[in-house]
């Protein structure tokens, strides 16, 4: 009688597997001086502390353990998540930056070795990097019933205390890499996780062919939402920002598209009533990109009766809203957090051309310059959309 042996894998998002402390702690983990040139042959990333420091540190070359893939990082662009870290320190309650902290989460890389038990990955693979890894386990309610953003013990690298993946080499889970088409760039490979937040949006916001829309905020997010509800067929599309500079590359970047600049001396009603006269009406959907209280309160005067507000932006713990003018007109207000099953959708999407999301990176820079990047991609007045750091 022939036995087999099955090899265990570890739970994909069991936090003690990313436990920062095992970076921190090793010998070889250090933080460079300013103005040292690493080797290429080190691996290094950038970090931020409670301090609000950006900085390089050196870290040691990981070796992918039982369902691991060691992936060569090639691209990672700059989230706004990753400079609010750096410069408050924190988002909202729980996600608080305690010590050095790796960041980066938008990121494609190479495969350059599989750990025992892998299969679907071999070294040369181009993948996207999905880092929302959730625990798995079918006890697990949002993981069993498809909702693994909500997951409970999931590991979201570069969220406090993760370390996060702008590095040189990092392991991930095998089940949570993506596979990139030849026609998809690493620099296209990692834009598929901001349009993984908007491509949520559009799907939970019930968004139909012909929909009026509004998209408040023209930044990143803001511009992959209109780059999707266009390739979801809304019209017509408003997009309002505070900056004039950032509607004229909305502009280009969607030439149908029709531009409100923001009056920081006027009320929200006030304001809706002009984008309603650009929009020639109501509009049936908006998608909120920016979290502050007074462009949600411009979204919900801007929404016909039993339209929806979709809140995809991040904002302040506690705000307030216009109860009665929302149930006195049927309006739904619904939020998201993060996202769940698009990276597939996204790469279809810029694999057959509906969404191009190359004109959204305005900056490039090298590893090695990764601290450089920060300080653009935090400063208004550089112009940055998206930055990115490819190695």
């Amino acid at each position: 009688m022939s036995s087999t042996t099955t090899t265990l894998l570890p739970v994909v998002g069991n936090p003690a597997t990313y436990d920062p402390r095992i970076v921190l702690d090793h010998p070889e983990f250090r933080i460079l001086s300013s103005g040292e040139t690493p080797a290429k042959t080190v691996n290094i990333a950038a970090f931020y502390n409670p301090a609000h420091e950006i900085h390089l540190v050196e870290k040691p070359r990981p070796k992918p353990g039982p369902g691991q893939v060691l992936v060569h990082v090639k691209a990672t662009g700059i989230c706004g998540s990753d400079v609010h870290f750096w410069k408050h320190g924190q988002i909202g309650p729980t996600m608080v930056v305690r010590d050095e902290c790796g960041s980066g989460h938008e990121s494609a890389g190479e495969v350059v070795e599989v750990g025992e038990g892998v299969t679907l990955w071999k070294v040369g693979d181009r993948v996207a990097l999905e880092n929302g890894v959730p625990c798995s386990l079918p006890s697990c309610d949002p993981c069993r019933l498809g909702h693994y953003n909500g997951c409970p013990d999931s590991v979201f690298f570069s969220t406090p205390p993760y370390h996060g993946t702008l590095t040189r080499w990092h392991v991930h889970p095998a089940q949570w890499l993506h596979r990139l088409p030849d026609n998809v760039s690493f620099e296209e490979g990692s834009l598929c996780e901001p349009l993984a937040v908007a491509l949520a949006g559009i799907e939970r916001s019930g968004l139909r062919l012909g929909d009026p829309t509004l998209i408040c905020g023209a930044g990143p997010i803001g511009l992959v939402a209109l780059l999707s509800a266009r390739a979801a067929g809304a019209e017509p599309i408003v997009i309002t920002d505070l900056v004039q500079s950032r509607l004229d590359f909305a502009k280009k970047l969607v030439p149908g598209v029709r531009t409100v600049l923001i009056d920081r001396n006027i009320t929200p009603q006030e304001q809706a009533e002009s984008i309603k006269q650009v929009a020639d009406g109501a509009v049936k959907v908006v998608l909120e990109c920016t979290g502050f209280e007074s462009s949600i309160h411009t979204g919900i005067y801007s929404t016909r009766f039993s339209g929806k507000v979709f809140i995809i932006g991040v904002g302040k713990s506690e705000q307030t809203f216009p109860f009665m003018h929302l149930s006195a007109n049927e309006i739904d207000v619904s939020f998201q957090f993060r996202y769940a099953n698009q990276y597939p959708k996204a790469i279809r999407l810029i694999a057959g051309g509906l969404i191009d999301v190359k004109p959204l990176v305005t900056h490039r820079f090298t590893l090695e310059d990764a601290v450089a990047a920060f300080h653009v991609a935090a400063d208004p007045s550089q112009g940055a959309i998206k930055v990115q750091i490819q190695d």
